[in-house]
């Protein structure tokens, strides 16, 4: 079912009556002049103008044309004093499941869900241009209730996820150049390896100062000018999204999921997820989860 106000238009599930997609434009920042935790997935073109982004455990100075990419529940607020325009869309995973289209699409770890890299590109006005207009494709869509229409909107979204995700990796490419007479890309390529090795065993940065022969104290000196977050600010965010990776595709237990991360005590871990999400685990599962349908029937 699609609904369409002025600017804004919503397909709405018709078997439990949830958003599924919804687009909008905006021409100010009062959607997000304070911080956001939504339970779905949000993808910002900012069109117009400059802000400081908070996101996470970092802040960003962005200027236009901007594409940002935000997972359910992850934090973050656009703060500016300028006019600013572009078009946002909303889509919930019940829409379009990034793990389940990981293999073909390939956003996850690039423009979702990477710790070591800001959760945006800029982009330059020809790719603006193209941006803009699958963003429009997508809206002229849902001002429609045509035939399939779900799975054409799923595919300009797949056409628009692989359009960035090229352009993040050839920048990340180019930025390389950059790197070649700085003692420390092997460090953090190292530590990079490190937390994705054993980040579900090790949580203390000390155990990766070790790992890596380095003092705690020049590892966090490093850590904290490339990535503009402390090591153990890095080292949880990599344990949340395997968590909301696990609450969102399986039906294992919080308990077994806790245990699986290195936790002992469930209770501790409930805690833990709830402190970097704002939300419980099962809460989390239960708005957002892939896997929500297999509970539901099992109970």
């Amino acid at each position: 079912m699609v609904t369409t106000e002025k600017h804004t238009h919503t397909l709405i599930n018709p078997k439990n009556g949830q958003l599924l997609c919804k687009l909008f434009s905006f021409q100010d920042n009062g959607h997000f002049d304070h911080v956001q935790r939504l339970n779905y997935y949000s993808v910002i073109f900012l069109q117009q103008g400059e802000a400081k982004l908070n996101a996470d455990f970092s802040e960003y100075s962005i200027a236009a044309p901007t594409m940002l990419f935000f997972s359910p529940y992850q934090p973050f607020m656009l703060s500016t004093e300028e006019v600013v325009k572009g078009m946002i869309l909303h889509f919930h995973s019940d829409f379009f499941c990034i793990h389940k289209h990981d293999q073909e699409i390939s956003c996850n770890g690039v423009l979702f869900n990477n710790i070591y890299k800001p959760p945006f590109i800029t982009l330059h006005k020809q790719q603006g241009d193209q941006v803009l207009h699958f963003m429009e494709s997508m809206k002229k869509e849902l001002q429609q209730s045509d035939l399939a229409q779900q799975e054409l909107l799923v595919s300009y979204l797949k056409i628009l996820f692989i359009h960035c995700s090229r352009i993040k990796v050839e920048q990340e490419k180019e930025a390389g150049f950059e790197w070649k007479e700085i003692n420390e890309p092997s460090i953090l390529q190292a530590l990079k390896e490190a937390i994705e090795q054993h980040y579900r065993r090790k949580h203390a940065p000390a155990e990766y100062a070790a790992l890596l022969n380095i003092s705690a104290k020049a590892l966090a000196k490093i850590t904290k000018h490339h990535f503009n977050k402390t090591l153990s600010e890095m080292i949880g965010e990599r344990i949340v999204i395997e968590a909301k990776r696990e609450l969102y595709l399986s039906s294992k237990p919080v308990k077994l999921i806790a245990y699986e991360l290195g936790f002992d005590d469930e209770y501790y871990f409930s805690r833990f997820f709830k402190k970097n999400t704002s939300v419980s685990p099962q809460l989390y599962r239960e708005t957002v989860g892939f896997a929500k349908g297999e509970l539901r029937k099992a109970i």
